[in-house]
């Protein structure tokens, strides 16, 4: 294809058809990608979410965090260390004494 002949306008519209066709390719592709990575965990009997758990770039969005505290007066309390100190683990630390003894 010979460009030179093309006006600017022509060359504009040309530039925003390939935005276009590349945009759809991509997601093409990916929605490709997807399927084949989909039925190799399938094949190999290994559920989707647990194949990417720990892979770079998941986080564990939605899904409960495990807990890193205990109260050790009383254990139904916990705290994964996420977020705002519960009140017993403020009242552990403000009383000088280290977060690490409180650790599962």
């Amino acid at each position: 294809m010979d460009l030179s002949n093309l006006s600017f306008p022509e060359l504009r519209n040309l530039q925003e058809q390939i935005k276009r066709e590349l945009k759809q390719r991509e997601g093409m592709d990916k929605q490709k990608a997807r399927e084949q990575i989909f039925a190799i965990a399938q094949q190999a009997g290994v559920p989707l979410k647990e194949l990417l758990a720990g892979f770079p770039g998941t986080r564990n969005k939605g899904g409960k965090v495990e807990a890193r505290y205990r109260n050790p007066v009383n254990a139904a309390e916990q705290w994964t260390g996420r977020g705002r100190q519960p009140k017993w683990v403020k009242e552990w630390v403000d009383g000088g004494k280290s977060i690490d003894l409180l650790r599962i």
